[in-house]
Order: structure tokens, then C-alpha cells, then sequence
């Protein structure tokens, strides 16, 4: 909503107010989650952001499964050319007012007025060190990182799962990478390990926009402990590519979201019918769920076409605009990219 309204804000001044209401809803919202409950979300012995249980007493603590919940902060993230505040100075000095009367959310996120890579600035609840430890975590493929994108639950939790005594009855959480073992929720386990294309597409935008303003020089190990380095963008792409591998024929011609269904695998008028599940398996990318979920699911195309006709070098010259330029060539690539698609 901050980034549509800084938008309009400079075509129309009316808006001006409205990218300060969205600023401030931004910080009191990240202040909350670094102070919740007295504990916060963010759990420094771990890196990573854990719900946080409040109890009838008033005692709070966190609940420690590492969930897309934890990853939903990394994607509160976008970067501004600062066009907004050049054309209205006084916009800037209302924000400074706002910030130095409370010290401790400023102190708790990246700082928005420090310049990036082309003087961009950026609006971030993690600063970099955060920014690191989460990635960690994100890239390890023990934890979220599958051979087919990120799981929405960490496979730490086969191993190690969440168990809570209430009351004389236990509550557990552990890694399902495909359906549910519970009723809960219609049987539905998207959220408890399988692959879902809605948070892959925003950490693949988060990790776009942290590019943007770190550019080259900021580098991780793709997957952790590889020793092999990557920037952002190259993060990004290579999630990209995972989720792309989902529908793609492998070496021995099978496609991963077809699993062991004979009939969509080797029946040559069922074969290159891709269909777009609603999440996949988190070990093996098979489809699951709903299967003409294009909606959320067919964000992998406009993927594969981003990572395409893009560059790293357009990205950080042009900012946002890289998405967008050349329009002609990128309907070229993406008509030769579905080709590819079939015939493999």
C-alpha cells in the first residue's frame, strides 16, 4: 500500500498524506513485532522470527516453529528512489518528527534513510544482520530450501517437532510435505511443509528489492554451508529455477508434478498437459491439492519470464522500471521460453 500510494503521491499531492499514514502503520506494526508481549517475535538465539503465545496471566512466550510465519517479515520489503521526498520536503521533516519521538522502533529496523546502492533508500524491518541470519535459514536445505522452492514449514521439524503439554494434552507440529494427518483446516497442509507459489513469489520479490539496494557487494551461501556464494539476485533466480523444476522434465523425462501418476507421466496426450496444483509435495514437487490453481500457482511464469528477459545489470540500473522495459523483446523470449516448456 506505502509503495502504490508513494507512486500516485507523485503525480498527486493528495497522497502525500497517505504515504505518511502507511510509513507510520509501517513502523507501529514493526515496533509491535520486535516488542510484542515483552518478548517479540524475533528470537536472537535462533535467528528467526517465532509467533508469540500471550497467556490469561499476562506472561507471553514465543512458539519456536520455524513457519512461513517467520519468513512473512523478510517480505516486508521495498525499496523507494526517494522521488517523494525531493518533491515534498516537508514530507521528510514530518517523518524525522516521528521517528525521533520514538527512538525504539528506529532502532529495531533498518534505518529507511540510509542510502543504497544508487541512493536508493529502503523500508525494512530487518536490517542487515537479521537480513543474514533469516537468509541462513531460508537457504539451508535442511530447514526451507527443497530441490523445488521454499517449504512452508522447516524440515528441521522431522526430526525435532514442536511439541506443547496444555492442559494434560499434547499439541505437535511436524514436517508434512505433502496432506495433512489431521482434519484441521479440510485436511489442507499447505502451510505445514508442502511448497505454496503465494510465498515463494513474495521472497522472490523481497530478495529482488534487498538487491536493489545492496546490490553486488552483499553475497550468502547458496544453499548454506555450499560455499557457494551468491548476491540476491542470483538467490532470487535460483528459487526461480527450483520452482520451474517442478514442471519441467527431468533427465529421465518424468515431470515432478505428476509424481507416480502413470497416466499424466507417459501417456503422450496427457504428458505435456502441465497443470498448476495448488501446492507440491515439499521433498518431491509433486502436485497436490486443487489442480487449476492458476491463480497463485501460475505466478511461475511470470517467473520464468522476469529471470528471462532481465538482467542483474538492467536491475540495478533501471530499479523497478527493468521488470517492464522492452516489452516487444520480452513477448519474443517468453513465445520461445513456452516452446522450450513443451518440448522438454
Amino acid at each position: 500500500m506505502l509503495e502504490i500510494a508513494v507512486q500516485l503521491a507523485l503525480h498527486d499531492a493528495e497522497y502525500v498524506d497517505m504515504c505518511l499514514k502507511f510509513l507510520e502503520h509501517y513502523l507501529w506494526i514493526a515496533s509491535s513485532m520486535l516488542h510484542c508481549g515483552q518478548t517479540g517475535m524475533w528470537d536472537e538465539e535462533d535467528g528467526f522470527f517465532y509467533d508469540v503465545l500471550r497467556w490469561p496471566d499476562g506472561r507471553a512466550e514465543r512458539l519456536k516453529v520455524r513457519s512461513m510465519v517467520g519468513l512473512l517479515p523478510l517480505c516486508a520489503a521495498t525499496v523507494f528512489e526517494g522521488k517523494v521526498f525531493a518533491k515534498y520536503p516537508e514530507s521528510r521533516a514530518r517523518v524525522d518528527r516521528f521517528i525521533a519521538s520514538r527512538p525504539e522502533i528506529h532502532s529495531a529496523i533498518h534505518d529507511g534513510f540510509k542510502p543504497g546502492v544508487g541512493g536508493r533508500l529502503m523500508s525494512s524491518i530487518l536490517d542487515e544482520r537479521k537480513l543474514r541470519r533469516v537468509l541462513a535459514k531460508l537457504l539451508d536445505e535442511n530447514e526451507f530450501l527443497s530441490e523445488f522452492g521454499i517449504r512452508s514449514l522447516s524440515r528441521y521439524h522431522a526430526e525435532h517437532p514442536y511439541v506443547r503439554h496444555v492442559d494434560g494434552r499434547e499439541y505437535r507440529v511436524s514436517y508434512l510435505p505433502a496432506e495433512s494427518n489431521t482434519g484441521m483446516f479440510g485436511g489442507n497442509s499447505n502451510w505445514r511443509g508442502p511448497i505454496w507459489m503465494p510465498v515463494n513469489g513474495l521472497i522472490i520479490r523481497a530478495l529482488l528489492q534487498y538487491y536493489l539496494y545492496y546490490g553486488n557487494d552483499f553475497t550468502v551461501e547458496c544453499p548454506t554451508g555450499s560455499g557457494r556464494r551468491m548476491n540476491l539476485h542470483e538467490v532470487a533466480e535460483e528459487i526461480s529455477r527450483r520452482l520451474a523444476n517442478i514442471f519441467l522434465r527431468a533427465k529421465d523425462g518424468r515431470r515432478p508434478v505428476y509424481g507416480g501418476t502413470r497416466k499424466f507421466q507417459e501417456d503422450p496426450h496427457w504428458r505435456d498437459l502441465i497443470l498448476f496444483y495448488e501446492y507440491f509435495h515439499g521433498d518431491n514437487g509433486a502436485g497436490l491439492g486443487a489442480s487449476h490453481q492458476t491463480g497463485w500457482t501460475g505466478i511461475v511464469a511470470r517467473l520464468m519470464h522476469l529471470f528471462a528477459t532481465t538482467t542483474a545489470e538492467q536491475v540495478l540500473e533501471l530499479g523497478k522500471m527493468a521488470a517492464v522495459v522492452d516489452v516487444h523483446k520480452s513477448r519474443t523470449v517468453e513465445t520461445a521460453g513456452t516452446a522450450k516448456i513443451g518440448a522438454r
